[in-house]
């Protein structure tokens, strides 16, 4: 099992590229150890007010910080063909060995229907992303042996080719999840699971299905990275907190499937309906930072092996350094 990091969430939805870049070094500076950042095309309310693309953001990460980095989630499915997912990937990991991870995800309406392609049910799109995986795979293993490689699928052609530029040792690639079938196929075909905060009984549920296809294929769960992005409310009144969350994170509170939701507009309007006990559950809204010491410490306590914090308000610096000093040195593995 390998040790605990606490990693800075850095949203690009709501902060400037410049000083998203500029918050996740400061977070490093406070004892944050990695940067994750989402492949966002829209932000998910217009409050928000960013979007900036995430593989310029990570390469002035990678720069300006000495932690682990990457897309929290990219799907490589629609806007993207995953061959270029892969070479974006593979240059990073060349960039800044041991230290890029690949983050991939089945994708959402609101990124990924700006390119007019037919938005398919969640099945279908599970499916893309597996057989994505696939090509990603293909391109990382024949690139390193000197091969080209090539793909006829259901869904996607590659012809003939290889990644030019690799690192010695390919990037790993998570699959963040929130189903028990999407988390059984990641044991089997890819290193590691990414999830967000939930009841802790659904994320053992998950861990199970990863554990148990991993075991499939004679790989061994302990050895694979389980890890979390977590979403909270701090400021130092409990009155400034809770405004947070309801301006700033409302997508938060919304207690439904949101993948096809296309527009910051929808989202908007949704967010009218809105209402601060919604949160309880999804996100601990409050202004003691050992109450989210405690919270942490449960997804630590649970296996997790990494955990990206995101702190919704705009008040990100003092809240780094009061984290940095009164919660990430007092949770333990």
């Amino acid at each position: 099992m390998s040790d605990l990091s606490i990693g800075y969430a850095a949203m690009l939805e709501q902060f400037h590229p410049t000083e998203a870049v500029r918050l996740s070094a400061l977070a490093e500076q406070h004892g944050f150890s990695g940067v994750m950042a989402a492949d966002h095309f829209q932000p998910w309310v217009p409050q928000q007010g960013q979007s900036s693309f995430v593989w310029n953001v990570l390469a002035a990460v990678g720069e300006r910080t000495k932690g682990d980095f990457g897309p929290g989630v990219t799907a490589p499915t629609f806007r993207w063909h995953p061959a270029m997912v892969a070479q974006a990937s593979a240059t990073m990991a060349a960039m800044y060995p041991g230290r890029h991870w690949l983050g991939l995800g089945s994708g959402e309406a609101l990124n990924e229907h700006i390119v007019s392609q037919y938005w398919p049910e969640t099945p279908e799109r599970i499916n893309r992303m597996f057989e994505a995986i696939e090509i990603i795979n293909k391109l990382f293993t024949a690139s390193l042996a000197g091969k080209d490689v090539k793909h006829r699928g259901e869904f996607y052609k590659l012809e003939s080719t290889r990644l030019w530029t690799m690192p010695e040792v390919p990037p790993e690639i998570l699959v963040a999840t929130a189903g028990p079938v999407t988390a059984k196929r990641a044991g089997k075909f890819t290193d590691g699971l990414i999830t967000v905060g939930a009841p802790l009984e659904k994320i053992d549920g998950l861990f199970k299905k990863f554990d148990e296809g991993a075991r499939e294929v004679g790989k061994n769960p302990d050895d694979m990275p389980k890890v979390l992005q977590l979403h909270m409310s701090w400021a130092p009144t409990h009155e400034e907190a809770l405004t947070n969350a309801m301006v700033e994170w409302p997508n938060g509170g919304m207690k439904f499937p949101k993948a096809d939701i296309r527009s910051p507009f929808e989202f908007e309007q949704m967010a009218k309906l809105v209402r601060p006990e919604d949160f309880e559950g999804r996100m601990i809204i409050d202004s003691d930072p050992d109450v989210h010491r405690e919270y942490i410490q449960r997804f630590v306590d649970l296996g997790f092996d990494r955990i990206y914090l995101h702190n919704v308000g705009r008040n990100q610096a003092e809240w780094i350094e009061v984290f940095g000093r009164d919660v990430l040195p007092k949770l333990k593995r």
